[in-house]
């Protein structure tokens, strides 16, 4: 497994859009697989988020000033999906806005990931190099390691509550 962060990164996100695929092709009925898909999809964020927060987003905002508007852009799209998460945490699968909820959050996300990837990801690779990914990726493996797996562990309310009132 690599430990340059920006393909570690992109590993997660195909894990991510696959389990939005996965949900997106459930049935509307399928009421158990549905909540047994977003428990997954919640997972996946709060682990990505955590590390992309904790590790990759103070690195690159300290080594690559220039890309600090880019920086504070992910991070209010992460408090976006932070609030959605939060709010269907709270729900059951039969919601009626239980279907609606988890489509725009996935919506969301897909554009940030497909911005990160088309525009963001470039620009960090140009600036750092290999040897600074390889470093940061292994410091986003240890925050993954102690990363939390769900949003009502300490660390990602902490985090949801920092992004509230930053």
């Amino acid at each position: 497994m690599s430990t340059d962060a920006i393909v570690m990164l992109k590993d997660d996100h195909k894990v991510i859009l696959r389990a939005f695929r996965d949900f997106e092709n459930a049935s509307d009925n399928a009421h158990q697989t549905k909540g047994k898909l977003v428990d997954r999809i919640i997972e996946l964020l709060t682990v990505h988020t955590y590390i992309e927060n904790e590790v990759m987003y103070p690195r690159v905002r300290q080594l690559v000033p220039e890309l600090e508007d880019d920086v504070l852009e992910s991070y209010e799209e992460h408090h976006v999906a932070d609030v959605l998460v939060m709010e269907l945490v709270g729900m059951k699968p039969e919601d009626e806005r239980f279907t609606a909820k988890t489509t725009v959050l996935i919506e969301n996300v897909r554009h940030h990931i497909e911005e990160e990837e088309a525009e963001w990801f470039p620009q960090v690779r140009d600036a750092l190099g290999r040897t600074v990914l390889q470093e940061i990726g292994t410091e986003m493996a240890a925050a993954r390691a102690k990363a939390p797996r769900s949003p009502a562990q300490p660390s990602a309310l902490k985090k949801a509550i920092d992004a509230v009132i930053s």
